[in-house]
């Protein structure tokens, strides 16, 4: 998995790449945990390099929806393939995420 971190005026970008497993699990949350220990809660993950994301991935995505949302901030997904879209339709988590065609409309979301 690959994830690369850039900023974006006051929103934290998450680019993530390749496969979100349980293997790679326990990373991305503590990459997206130390975004949100910053204090600026507010998060957008780029999917457009996912290639996979199992069982483990939505726990992480979902466990750190939630610690944002605490601090009054949200996690907003874009760029999702549809492979990875399904996976999230079927687990029913699109009704629980702001997910968005591309980045510039989920960064702008958040001063909407």
């Amino acid at each position: 998995m690959d994830l690369a971190e850039k900023q974006a005026g006051n929103v934290n970008v998450l680019c993530v790449g390749g496969r979100l497993d349980a293997y790679s699990a326990a990373e991305a949350e503590k990459k997206i945990d130390s975004l949100i220990s910053t204090g600026n809660a507010k998060i957008v993950l780029n999917l457009d390099n996912l290639e996979y994301i199992s069982s483990s991935g939505l726990r992480v995505f979902l466990a750190q929806l939630k610690k944002a949302r605490k601090q009054q901030g949200d996690i907003k997904l874009c760029c999702m393939k549809p492979n990875i879209k399904e996976v999230f339709d079927i687990a029913g988590f699109t009704q629980l995420f702001n997910i968005v065609g591309d980045e510039s409309e989920a960064i702008a979301g958040f001063s909407a």
